[in-house]
């Protein structure tokens, strides 16, 4: 004689339910600290740009003889921004800028050279100037 045991296999629908309660959880956890991490590091880029930025307007007042009333151009402090041979603004915008483009997001920023340059995407008061 044989016993038939039907012995099904599987979860049963409270596991189910405290294995996505748990997922949900940590999701809840992580989904903030993400945001919080992705915003932190483009202003940290953007105030990096504004650094490189600075730093450009100030190497070409020494090369040209420019003095802290002197505005340069865009134009003029391309080949200082370090981006190969010929410089380059292509890659200098705010992460946080939608257009991708120098000017969106650092115009007016150039300024003098007593003026730092300010970003007007990022910041809680419409940008924030280079620290």
């Amino acid at each position: 004689m044989k016993r038939q045991t039907s012995r099904k296999s599987g979860f049963t629908l409270v596991e189910i339910m405290i294995v996505v309660a748990i997922i949900g959880l940590l999701a809840a956890i992580a989904i903030p600290n993400f945001i919080r991490a992705r915003t932190t590091s483009q202003k940290n880029a953007c105030i990096n740009n504004l650094r490189q930025i600075d730093g450009a307007k100030h190497q070409w007042a020494l090369e040209s003889g420019g003095t802290g009333s002197a505005t340069p151009t865009a134009a003029n402090i391309t080949p200082y921004l370090g981006r190969g041979a010929n410089g380059s603004l292509s890659s200098v915008f705010c992460p946080a800028d939608t257009a991708k483009g120098f000017t969106t997001s650092y115009n007016p920023g150039i300024g003098d050279l007593s003026t730092a340059p300010i970003c007007s995407i990022v910041g809680t008061n419409g940008g924030h100037a280079l620290p």
